[in-house]
């Protein structure tokens, strides 16, 4: 999504007051970071791969570890502390971060990290104690975040296969054992192919009570802008 370049789409929600929190894996902050600071990102995997080159931008594995290790030292988590370094670094970009949107917007924006996935953790500087720290932290956040679904809320995977369905449905396990009610919600997913954990962790098992989940098929590039102008339409035409 963010490869994509759709930022500026979701910026539009966020200062419309649609959407109230973001959550992420570990590529979506790189590609926001590097977009944010080159205005551009991404590279040819498999023309430098078997030269040992792939993911080895300096700037990214080093700019990236050290904002985790100020946030965890600070007590934030990794979606929070990346984008307040990218505002603090005074990023060329920044205003096409979606990080950074977040932040100045003071809503919360998690990252939900798999060790090993991302190109950060090749870099001499990555720790993965502070990795899992900022992560756990923003798992938690999410948490919270999930608590407060229920009654006509909305949760929508945007071409997550495995990691956020599978966060989802753990952190809705979570807030349901402490005793919240999560029901009456809506999810949906939005993918160029559907997937069996998104279908069944976002879409069927979550919404088996009184919510209702959808399956929206096609490119991010072109059903994501629609379905934006879409709700602020609606939105527009109720005010």
């Amino acid at each position: 999504m963010i490869k994509c370049g759709l930022q500026p789409v979701l910026k539009s929600l966020i200062n419309a007051g649609i959407i109230s929190a973001v959550a992420m894996n570990g590529a979506g902050p790189i590609h926001d970071y590097e977009i944010s600071l080159i205005g551009e990102t991404s590279e040819d995997v498999g023309k430098v791969l078997h030269e040992g080159q792939f993911g080895m931008a300096e700037e990214t594995g080093r700019d990236l570890n050290r904002a985790l290790r100020e946030g965890v030292t600070r007590g934030i988590g990794y979606g929070e502390a990346i984008g307040r370094y990218i505002i603090a670094n005074e990023n060329p970009y920044r205003e096409l971060s979606l990080l950074a949107t977040c932040v100045d917007a003071g809503i919360p924006v998690t990252v939900h990290a798999a060790i090993g996935t991302d190109i950060i953790h090749q870099h001499p500087e990555a720790d993965g104690a502070v990795i899992g720290a900022a992560s756990f932290t923003d798992f938690r956040l999410f948490a919270a975040v999930v608590a407060d679904l229920g009654d006509g809320g909305v949760f929508i995977n945007i071409g997550s296969a495995v990691l956020l369905p599978e966060v989802f449905l753990k952190a809705l396990s979570i807030v349901q054992n402490l005793g919240h009610r999560v029901d009456r919600f809506t999810t949906a997913n939005f993918d160029m192919h559907q997937h069996y954990r998104p279908l069944q962790n976002v879409v069927k098992r979550p919404t088996a009570g009184q919510g209702k989940g959808y399956t929206i098929t096609g490119h991010h590039e072109i059903m994501l802008p629609l379905f934006a102008a879409g709700v602020l339409d609606r939105l527009n035409g109720f005010r």
